[in-house]
């Protein structure tokens, strides 16, 4: 979908809200302040459908779809995901569980979805409620006029430069962060370095009935693999390493990513029939955060903010809730700039809760106690309860969370000092592997 007319027609442009890419988090704001009557225009440097890694929701991403009135259109492109399979080398048989055993029984499945067709959903909801796209857009140059808005530069397709004037700004640009490169706020997370390969098979092998659509995640030496059944028969797989083995490759993509496989022999398992059926991907220098979430007249959303290790598939479950929030503080910056700081600090509570809550149990995924814990799993005091919930994204309901997680951390600590030697090592090798920074890989090299 491509409508681009406005743009063919003027080089400058004046609007209430300009937002910087159109990604679930962009796209989604876009639709909301449209939907109330703002003048958006929404900025894609792409142009719709694009490929875009991260095809695993949460059961939390399906009330946001009835809000925005698409959840029919991604039933009809979705695979559903009832649960999650975890399978360790160093234990029995994988263990699994399912969203439906979480503390609220409310919301028993979640989706895979390619993400090229689902982003192009929310991006033509946004366009459909008023927003006007300018695909093939790619954003050079921003300048802040005090209280007056901002000055947005972009070059399009033909390198024909545009410009738009707006009371405010949404940075939803994902990891091309636009704005906390300007402000010189980015960093890279000194707790978790990590980097991916992936790409997409044809012919694996799922799990049987019910459970096909699963999200499965594989420990190996090194990380740890995703394994994501779509529902066009393709499953998308990648390995989250340590930089150190990173930097061991060799050879091509493709076949660093085969090698990288056959050091999993349960996930080779799955794979011994399947076939490469694109192109495989290398990313590096993985997490990283940015100082600051907003100011008097723009807002970071999702990964333009932060990104976080997806072990838990949290990415666009949190971008498409910064959105939400997001659509109320612009709303009230534009219309009550009295009540903007009190907005603005509501605002960037929310955005830091949702990594930091997920954080904690990313940095320590590798790490041999919690793998003892998820792979023998007890209900005591509801904990397994609780953990099913936060991998729903239950955590900006209230839902009584906080307690239950505090015990979780309380025996993973114990466990950790009663399993002293292997957690010493464990720590030793993390603090080795976090500190082989800077791994070389090209971010989003292709073979």
């Amino acid at each position: 979908m491509r409508d681009n007319s406005l743009a063919d027609q003027q080089t400058d442009t004046t609007c209430e809200v300009l937002v910087i890419g159109s990604g679930p988090a962009g796209s989604t704001i876009a639709a909301l302040l449209a939907e109330r009557g703002r003048d958006v225009v929404l900025l894609e440097k792409a142009t719709h459908p694009r490929f875009h890694i991260g095809e695993s929701l949460l059961p939390l991403n399906l009330p946001l779809f009835d809000q925005l009135g698409v959840r029919e259109e991604v039933e009809r492109i979705g695979m559903v995901k009832y649960g999650v399979e975890f399978v360790s080398p160093w234990h029995g048989d994988p263990v699994t569980f399912e969203f439906a055993d979480a503390w609220d029984k409310s919301f028993p499945h979640a989706y895979q979805v390619p993400r090229a067709d689902f982003d192009h959903i929310l991006f033509k909801k946004a366009v459909s409620n008023g927003a006007k796209p300018f695909e093939g857009h790619k954003v050079t140059g921003i300048e802040f006029l005090s209280d007056e808005g901002a000055k947005v530069t972009a070059l399009d397709g033909d390198k024909q430069s545009h410009t738009f004037h707006t009371r405010f700004v949404v940075d939803a640009s994902g990891r091309d962060t636009f704005l906390a490169n300007h402000f010189g706020i980015k960093s890279r997370d000194k707790k978790h370095n990590s980097a991916a390969l992936y790409g997409h098979f044809t012919n694996a092998t799922r799990l049987p009935g019910k459970s096909e659509g699963h999200i499965s995640l594989f420990w190996f030496d090194h990380g740890w693999f995703w394994f994501i059944p779509l529902s066009d028969g393709t499953t998308s797989v990648g390995a989250v390493c340590w930089p150190y083995y990173m930097k061991t490759r060799k050879t091509d993509p493709a076949q660093f990513l085969m090698e990288t496989i056959a050091l999993c022999p349960a996930l080779q398992e799955r794979l011994k029939d399947a076939q490469l059926a694109t192109p495989v991907t290398a990313t590096g220098n993985y997490s990283y955060k940015s100082s600051r979430t907003a100011g008097q007249n723009y807002l970071l959303l999702g990964d333009a903010f932060a990104f976080i290790d997806p072990v838990f598939s949290s990415g666009v479950f949190l971008a498409m809730n910064s959105a939400f929030v997001g659509a109320d503080t612009v709303e009230t910056c534009l219309d009550t700039p009295q009540k903007t700081a009190g907005a603005l600090k509501a605002f960037d509570a929310t955005m830091r809760r949702g990594p930091k809550v997920f954080s904690w149990f990313i940095y320590r995924i590798t790490t041999p106690t919690l793998r003892h814990m998820f792979l023998r799993p007890r209900n005591v005091f509801h904990l397994q309860e609780a953990m099913l919930s936060l991998l729903a994204g239950d955590i900006f309901r209230g839902t009584p969370l906080a307690l239950r997680l505090l015990v979780f951390k309380t025996f993973y600590y114990m466990n950790s000092l009663f399993n002293f030697k292997e957690s010493w090592m464990a720590w030793k090798k993390r603090k080795l592997s976090i500190s082989a920074a800077g791994t070389e890989m090209t971010v989003d090299q292709k073979s």
